[in-house]
Parts: C-alpha cells; sequence; structure tokens
C-alpha cells in the first residue's frame, strides 16, 4: 500500500527519516562517550520501540504509565521524573525505573527510604537561566515555574539539614525547546556557577531535552564539546532526553479534502483537526508544513485549511497550491509522529487516525486502526 491509499486520516511514520535521525544520536552517544534517552512524552509509538533501541540507551518517563511503556516495549534504561509521585505508585516506579528523579525536597524526603537501594536517586534543579525567547508556556526556568530547585531554595535546605543529599546520585535540568547547542553552553555555565561544587559529589548529571540534534543546522560538534566538558570536570555520566529529535520530519498526518466552502475565501473541511489530531497548532500557537504547499498568495490557489469539528477556531492555516484542490484530494502534513499520537483526543466523537509506518521502498503498513469502541471506552 502507497500513503495514497492509506485510509484517513492517517499518521504514517517514516522508517527512513527515522533511522536517519537515530544514526546521528547514536554517533553523539559513541563521541561523546553520554547515553540518550527517548522522552515519551513526546514520541511513544512503541511499534518502533526496537528499532529505536538498537541505537540509543533507552526511555524516559514522566509517569508510571510511560515507565511501564519504556519498561515492557523497550526493555533497556528506563528513568522517570515527575513534579510529584502517588504514594501508591512509588514502589512500582522504584522497582522497573533505574533513576527516579524528585521536583523538590519534600518528595526526596517523603520517597527516598522507599527508594534506597532498588533505583538511582536524583534531584532537578533550576539554573534559572531562560534562554527562550519565544513559547514562555514551554520555558521551565520561567519566573514561577514550578520545575526544579532553585539554588535559594537548595542552599536553604541543605543548611538546614546538611545530611539531605545523603543518598543523592544525580542532578537533573531541562531547560530548552527546539534550542540549538549554543544554548545549552548558556545554560551550562550557569548550572557550573551555581551547583558546581555540589555536582562533584554525584555520579550522574542530566541534561534533559529539548535539544534539537537531529535538526539541519545543529551544531552536533558544540554538543559533544559540552558533553565531555561536564563529563571530564566533574567525573559524572551525562545523560540526554530528547524527544522531537528522535522522530523530527519522521512521520506525515495524511487527510482528505471532504468539502469546500466560500466565506470570503475558499475554506477546505478535512477529516482532520488541529484540535484533535494537531493540538500543538492551536496551543502554541504554530502552522504546520504541508507537502507541495506555499504561504498564502505564494502560488495560484489559496485556502484555508479547516477540520470538520464543531469548533470554530479549529483552523490549521492558509495555504496555496499550485493547482486547484478538490473534495477527496490527499494532503500530507508533515512533521508530524511528534506531540501528535501522544495529545491527541476524540473531541466531538472525531475518531482517532490509524497509525502506520512508511519502510523505505515508502510501502506503508496500518499497524493500528481505531473505532467508536476507542472513543466510548474512554467515557461512561
Amino acid at each position: 500500500m502507497r500513503i495514497n491509499e492509506l485510509p484517513t486520516p492517517a499518521y504514517v511514520l517514516d522508517e527512513k527519516k527515522l533511522k536517519e535521525n537515530l544514526e546521528i544520536l547514536r554517533m553523539v552517544e559513541e563521541k561523546a562517550e553520554c547515553r540518550i534517552l527517548l522522552a515519551q512524552k513526546a514520541f511513544s509509538m512503541f511499534y518502533m520501540y526496537p528499532l529505536i533501541g538498537k541505537y540509543i540507551s533507552g526511555t524516559t518517563a514522566s509517569g508510571l504509565y510511560e515507565a511501564k511503556l519504556g519498561k515492557e516495549e523497550m526493555g533497556k534504561e528506563n528513568h522517570i521524573f515527575s513534579p510529584a509521585y502517588r504514594e501508591e505508585e512509588i514502589d512500582e516506579i522504584a522497582e522497573i525505573c533505574d533513576h527516579v528523579i524528585f521536583n523538590s525536597f519534600s518528595q526526596l524526603r517523603k520517597y527516598k527510604e522507599r527508594c534506597k537501594g532498588k533505583t538511582s536517586i536524583g534531584l532537578r534543579i533550576n539554573p534559572e537561566c531562560s534562554t527562550q525567547e519565544d513559547h514562555a508556556i514551554y520555558d521551565p526556568c520561567a519566573s514561577g515555574s514550578r520545575l526544579g530547585i532553585t539554588l535559594a531554595n537548595f542552599l536553604k535546605e541543605v543548611e538546614e539539614n546538611p545530611s539531605v543529599l545523603d543518598g543523592v546520585e544525580g542532578f537533573h535540568f531541562h531547560t530548552l525547546c527546539e534550542q540549538n547547542a549554543d544554548a545549552l553552553e548558556i545554560t551550562l555555565k550557569a548550572v557550573e556557577e551555581k551547583f558546581g561544587p555540589y555536582l562533584k559529589k554525584m555520579k550522574w548529571l542530566n541534561m534533559g531535552g529539548g535539544h534539537h540534534i537531529t535538526r539541519e543546522d545543529y551544531d552536533v560538534e558544540c554538543l559533544i564539546r559540552c558533553i565531555r566538558h561536564m563529563r571530564e570536570t566533574y567525573d559524572v555520566k551525562v545523560y540526554l532526553e530528547p524527544g522531537e529529535a528522535v522522530a523530527l520530519n519522521a512521520g506525515y498526518l495524511v487527510t482528505e479534502v471532504m468539502d469546500i466552502v466560500e466565506n470570503g475565501m475558499k475554506i477546505l473541511i478535512l477529516d482532520a483537526s488541529a484540535a484533535c489530531h494537531m493540538p500543538d497548532v492551536l496551543e502554541m500557537p504554530y502552522r504546520p508544513p504541508l507537502y507541495g504547499s506555499g504561504l498564502a498568495g505564494e502560488k495560484a490557489y489559496t485556502y484555508r485549511l479547516s477540520s470538520c469539528t464543531c469548533l470554530a477556531g479549529d483552523v490549521i492555516g492558509d495555504y496555496s497550491f499550485e493547482r486547484e484542490i478538490l473534495p477527496g484530494d490527499k494532503l500530507y502534513f508533515q512533521d508530524m509522529a511528534i506531540y501528535s499520537m501522544v495529545k491527541n483526543n476524540t473531541f466531538n466523537g472525531i475518531g482517532l487516525p490509524a497509525l502506520a509506518v512508511m519502510d523505505e521502498e515508502e510501502n506503508c503498513k496500518i499497524v493500528k486502526q481505531f473505532g467508536y469502541k476507542d472513543f466510548k471506552e474512554r467515557l461512561s
């Protein structure tokens, strides 16, 4: 089956591009002598985990369910961070995760004894170093952030309880979002300046995610220098947790034009939805790339792309094409492997897209389809 023959809507994982990304990540692991983990919050298509596990060191999770998925489907190194853990889940988490990272000293005090001897315990630090110019919603170092321990709170706790770091083996920070290695360089200076003396007592440092390592303009050599510097200066094992970089530009969302209406301009009604199938389009917001299209007015025919939900604002954006678009035509949104399947929903009773894989010969295989039962079973 070719991509244009798939039922719509459908997410299509491009296996060739995924492998290209994984080759880059494996090269970084080898040259920098670090460990790279898949951040499942961005991409959890576990059908591909056996392949991914051939290239990188494991998975990282944001909660028990992701941790169980990584353990079951990849079965390699398995880490977890959450702003807070449920008391009824912490024992299972400690059993299946190699690293458990706490967001606060209160969480550390609450669970340290239950984790000791089962897992490596870490703390998330907040270097209070914002490097993001856009998307403040994704900035863990923004003023008032709940994520990570600030230096002031860290020093206060250590002064009041000198033994609080006993049993803590690593630090974790996550400050980036879709950024290059220069932002990491800046962040590391803040980490060293504020937490360097304590880092020397640790066994590992987790630099989190947001590293766009597989992007064409990414400075891989700078990243490798940064990792080597931290590893050699502090004698720590270094981890990275990219999500987007694993499956960047490795997916499509195939949709069919169902109807065309007019209200000041021609509006395409698609069987794909921004609200349901690519929620970041509305949340960030951003305009997703679409194969063979241009900006509004750039090509001969301009259309507004929208969906068949009842949400008036369920609009993807304005695009132009070389030829007239007709009902029944297929359109192909690009870079749709990340933050799509993991965030989609069935608002308005809209069905979930099928999941498919396109091999290196561009043959497609459907690996999962959804129906009314999936919609109903989430409700009561």
